[in-house]
């Protein structure tokens, strides 16, 4: 796999090719960005249990736009101009404002609102059982949140792009939050904010940030540890390493040995040729990397949203494991693509490239603050070797964007390090849930920090599954998880309104 390949393939807007001229070496893995869902995986659910996507059309959601300050904590003449923030309400259940009933608020994260709200379930799940207002608030950047109309004008625009940073968001959140309160009566509803991944992230750190406005937070797969060197690089890959292992060794020994196998016949006369007939590739290999890095990243987003039931590392595992005997490795490797993305004419190795809003935003983000070190050594995992170089990361970063990331930051301004000792007695009012075979809670917090900042974990569960949707093929150990989360978020509201009955005594 060639080291530090570019995410310029991420970019999907004209405008910036001049941009992606100077970063042709950018030093950053593509890996699964942290998002919540994916639709590929939620596929493999029962399709009658997903919610479609056109649920914000639906007539119990209606959408309303924020007049949101661009600049939060800045006085300059710049710093006052404002732009239109989408957020979208569900009233259906609420038990109004007289009932102090909570308000549910998910803060959006790094792609527009429109799947988020089909896609995340615990809120309206929940509503009835809540009599709950459902809230879901888009990222600025994103979707119809971009300030002054389009990312291309934003990433073109240094002072501009200077905007866009999880401190703002957070304080668009809590603006938009207390416009929320006042707009709908609900001055004494508690509200208990809910996120997943970096959202999750969002959730946890709001909690911490803005205590006088979230009476809790559920922060699902957040990896809140991935910053600053306090988990380990090859955390991520570790895990996808395991969920492999797990599902079968065979499977796992097979991909391990692939890597080299493929750039043993790509070494071969017209070996890329035949790289390119073998795995039935839509336009022919320029190298053995576009391969790898396909492959690399279905196996760590098959791990990554290893949804029930069908588990897609066993899909994965099934196609290579079942090949005819006396199949060879990069045969059994080919197995395992189809028995994943299914039969098809042909497969298109930039199949996880696709340029979008999304991966301009995010690219901006992991290279200003969001710096998470992943990467992996020799042979501590089963991909090949692919170490994370901040010195490398930082030079391509400011290339680009003509500024320095600031890998301190995140652990600088929201904590991190020695967080049980830290937030033991200064934080409390938090769920972090994960689920042990997604790679990103190797950066997540796994025992309880305090009796109010709590770990819920699953053995057998992935990617923010908890948050999504109920569906009628959910195990019951799942099931279990949301029951749990439900019951502490019960008794952080009892033990509110019991001190609201107290002072209004």
């Amino acid at each position: 796999m060639r080291p530090y390949r570019a995410v310029v393939l991420l970019f999907q807007f004209y405008p910036l090719l001049l941009l992606l001229q100077s970063v042709s070496s950018f030093p950053h893995k593509i890996i699964p960005r942290l998002s919540p869902h994916n639709k590929q995986a939620l596929i493999l659910r029962n399709p009658d249990d997903v919610i479609s996507t056109s649920a914000i059309s639906s007539k119990d959601f209606k959408t309303f736009f924020y007049k949101q300050t661009l600049d939060h904590f800045n006085y300059a003449p710049q710093s006052y101009a404002t732009f239109r923030q989408r957020y979208v309400v569900n009233s259906k259940y609420w038990g109004g404002p007289t009932s102090n009933s909570p308000i549910f608020a998910y803060l959006g994260a790094e792609e527009p609102l429109d799947d988020d709200v089909g896609f995340i379930g615990f809120l309206d799940d929940n509503a009835p059982h809540f009599k709950s207002l459902s809230v879901y608030i888009e990222h600025r950047y994103y979707g119809k949140s971009v300030p002054f109309g389009s990312m291309e004008a934003a990433m073109k625009n240094d002072t501009l792009r200077g905007y866009f940073s999880s401190t703002q968001a957070l304080a668009d959140y809590a603006e938009i939050l207390l416009h929320v309160k006042h707009k709908f009566s609900a001055h004494y509803s508690p509200i208990i904010v809910i996120g997943g991944s970096y959202g999750g992230k969002l959730a946890s750190w709001f909690r911490l940030k803005y205590p006088h406005i979230a009476l809790g937070a559920l922060a699902s797969s957040a990896p809140v540890l991935y910053f600053d060197n306090i988990t380990p690089q090859n955390g991520y890959y570790s895990i996808v390493t395991k969920d492999f292992k797990e599902a079968s060794k065979n499977c796992y020994q097979t991909i391990k040995k692939s890597w080299a196998e493929i750039d043993k016949v790509a070494s071969k006369p017209n070996g890329l040729s035949i790289l390119s007939q073998r795995f039935k590739t839509c336009s022919r290999l320029n190298n053995s990397s576009e391969l790898k890095d396909f492959l690399d990243t279905m196996y760590a987003v098959a791990a990554q949203y290893n949804h029930p039931p069908k588990y897609p590392v066993t899909m994965v595992c099934k196609g290579i494991d079942g090949a005819p005997v006396g199949t060879d490795i990069i045969g059994r490797i080919f197995a395992g693509v189809v028995s994943y993305r299914g039969k098809r004419t042909c497969y298109d190795t930039n199949a996880y490239n696709q340029p979008s809003e999304t991966s301009v935003g995010w690219q901006w983000q992991t290279c200003s603050e969001i710096v998470m070190p992943i990467g992996r050594g020799e042979n501590d995992t089963m991909f090949p070797a692919y170490p994370f170089d901040l010195n490398e990361f930082i030079k391509s970063c400011k290339d680009l964007y003509g500024v320095s990331p600031r890998p301190h930051w995140i652990t600088t301004y929201y904590g991190g390090h020695d967080i049980k000792l830290v937030l033991n007695r200064f934080g409390s009012n938090i769920i972090f849930s994960n689920g042990l075979r997604d790679p990103y809670s190797s950066g997540g917090v796994l025992e309880d920090l305090s009796e109010s900042i709590v770990a819920v974990t699953t053995p057998k569960g992935s990617h923010c599954l908890d948050i999504l949707h109920s569906a009628k093929t959910d195990p019951d150990w799942l099931i279990m998880q949301r029951k749990k989360e439900v019951e502490i978020i019960d008794g952080w509201l009892k033990t509110y309104y019991a001190d609201l009955q107290t002072l209004n005594k």
